[in-house]
C-alpha cells in the first residue's frame, strides 16, 4: 500500500533523524523533497502547498526544543500532518436510533461498487448489525445476479428480483425492498445504487430522488484508489451532486500511489471510512487516519497485525504450537506446518509484514515474498512420513529424492528448508532463554 511514497518519504524523514542539529534550511531542503514526493504521488497540489506550508511552521517552532532530537520532533510533524490529511481521527458509520440503517452505495461503474457493498456486509455480519443488502442497479447486465451469488457466499440476504427491477422506479424498488428487510429483522440495509461511466445529470437526478424517497443515515462513494486524481475530481462530482457522508477506498492493495487518499478529505472534507485491500470478502479494513500515516511513514501498523492475528489464526492451535515450542524437544515439522498454515491464513504475506514496525517498503523490496514459495514448503512437508516430520535427522540422500519427487520440487528445495527449519529451532531456544 503507497509503496513508492512510503519509500521516499521514509528515506528523507531517515535522513532527518540521523542528524543531532537540524537548521531551517535543513528543514526547507526536507519539505522541498516531501512536497515533489507528493506531487509526483498525484496528491492535488492545494493539499501538498497546504501541508508543507503548516509543517514548515510548527517545524521552526519545534527547532528551539532541546528535550527531543530536533530530527524526530520534524518526524512528529510530519506523521501528524499526514494524518490531518488522512482525516485526523477514525470515523465508523452513524447507526439509526430508530429502525435499520440505511447505506447508501455510490460510484461510477467499475470501481468495485456491488463487490464493495458485499465486503461491506460481511464485516457488518461479525459486528452483529443483522446486515442485508439491496440489488438497486436495474442499468448494468447481470448486477442483481452478481450481488445475490455474493449475498450467498457470506450468508446475508439480498432484496430486489430481477423481475421486479423493471416493472418500477428504483425509488420504489428500494421502498419494497426496504420493507422486506425490515420485516426479515436487518438492522442495516446496503442499497448498492446503479453507476455510469461518468458523472451526468440523470445519474444524479436519480440518486436525488432515491434519496428523497429513502433517507440513508450514510451516503458512501465507492472510489477507485487506482485512479488518483480522478478520484478526486469523481469525489467532489457526488458530493456536490447528492452529499457525502464518507468514501471508500478500493484496490489499495495495488501499485496505488496514494494521491486518492490523501487528498479526498482535504478537497471534499469528507472522512475515508473503509479501505479495499483485495479481492476476497474478507478484504475490507476499517480506515484508520492515525495508523496509516504510520504505515506511509515506515512505523508499521501493530493495532492492524493484532486484529489480522485475531480474525484470522485459530487460537487453540496457536496456544498448543507455543506450549510445544517451550518443550524440552521442541517443534517438529508438522508444528512448522501448521504454524505456516496460521500464516497464510493472514493474508499475503507482503501485506501482513508490512504491518510491523520497522518493515518499510524499502525492507520489503529486498526479500523474496513470493506466497507460491509458501504453498512449495507445504508440499514438500506433506510429502513427508509422519515419522520424517518428526524427526528430520532420519531424512537420507534416497528419503530426500523420494520427497523432491513427490512434491514437485528439487532436492536443493528439500535441504534448503530443512537448513532453514534448524535456524528457526535454534532462535526459538535462544528466545525461551531469553
Amino acid at each position: 500500500m503507497f509503496t513508492a511514497l512510503s519509500e521516499q518519504l521514509t528515506g528523507v524523514l531517515n535522513r532527518l533523524r540521523g542528524r543531532g542539529v537540524l537548521s531551517e534550511s535543513d528543514v526547507t531542503d526536507a519539505l522541498r523533497e516531501i512536497r515533489r514526493h507528493l506531487l509526483e504521488a498525484d496528491v492535488s497540489f492545494e493539499v501538498t502547498r497546504g501541508f508543507v506550508e503548516r509543517v514548515r511552521e510548527r517545524a521552526v517552532g519545534a527547532l528551539q526544543v532541546k528535550a527531543v532530537s530536533p530530527g524526530q520532533q520534524v518526524v512528529k510533524l510530519v506523521h501528524d500532518e499526514i494524518a490531518t490529511l488522512l482525516g485526523g481521527s477514525k470515523a465508523g458509520l452513524e447507526y439509526a436510533s430508530v429502525g435499520p440503517t440505511v447505506v447508501f452505495l455510490v460510484g461510477l461503474q467499475g470501481s468495485g461498487k456491488t463487490t464493495t457493498a458485499a465486503k461491506l456486509a460481511r464485516r457488518l455480519k461479525l459486528e452483529q448489525k443483522a446486515p442485508a443488502l439491496v440489488a438497486a442497479d436495474i442499468y448494468r447486465p447481470a448486477a442483481t445476479e452478481q450481488l445475490q451469488q455474493l449475498g450467498e457466499q457470506i450468508g446475508v440476504p439480498v432484496f430486489g428480483s430481477v423481475g421486479a427491477q423493471h416493472a418500477a422506479p428504483v425509488p420504489n424498488l428500494v421502498r419494497n425492498a426496504l420493507r422486506e428487510a425490515e420485516s426479515g429483522r436487518a438492522r442495516t440495509v446496503i442499497v448498492d445504487t446503479a453507476g455510469r461511466l461518468q458523472i451526468d445529470a440523470e445519474m444524479m437526478d436519480e440518486l436525488r430522488a432515491l434519496k428523497a424517497a429513502v433517507p440513508p443515515q450514510e451516503v458512501l462513494l465507492v472510489a477507485d484508489g487506482m485512479t488518483g486524481q480522478d478520484a478526486v475530481k469523481i469525489a467532489r462530482g457526488f458530493h456536490e451532486g447528492v452529499g457525502l457522508t464518507g468514501v471508500i477506498l478500493t484496490k489499495l492493495d495495488g501499485d496505488a500511489r496514494g494521491g486518492a487518499a490523501l487528498s479526498i478529505h482535504g478537497v471534499t472534507g469528507v472522512p475515508i471510512k473503509y479501505v479495499g485491500v483485495g479481492e476476497k470478502t474478507d478484504a475490507l479494513e476499517a480506515f484508520d487516519p492515525v495508523r496509516m500515516a504510520g504505515r506511509i511513514l515506515g512505523q508499521g501498523d501493530v493495532v492492524a497485525f493484532v486484529e489480522k492475528a485475531a480474525a484470522n489464526v485459530d487460537a487453540e492451535a496457536a496456544q498448543r504450537l507455543e506450549q510445544k515450542v517451550r518443550s524440552r524437544k521442541g517443534m517438529d515439522l508438522q508444528d512448522f506446518l501448521v504454524a505456516l498454515k496460521q500464516m497464510q491464513s493472514m493474508g499475503p504475506l507482503k501485506q501482513v509484514l508490512g504491518l510491523l514496525p520497522g518493515i518499510n517498503a524499502k525492507a520489503l523490496q529486498g526479500v523474496s515474498l513470493d506466497d507460491k514459495r509458501l504453498q512449495h514448503v507445504e508440499a514438500i512437508v506433506l510429502s513427508m512420513t509422519p515419522e520424517e516430520r518428526a524427526d528430520p535427522t532420519v531424512l537420507s540422500g534416497s528419503r530426500k529424492l523420494r520427497i523432491a519427487k513427490g512434491s514437485g520440487r528439487t532436492v536443493q528445495e528439500v535441504n534448503r528448508l530443512l537448513e532453514q527449519f534448524q535456524q528457526m529451532k535454534k532462535m526459538s531456544k535462544f528466545m525461551k532463554r531469553m
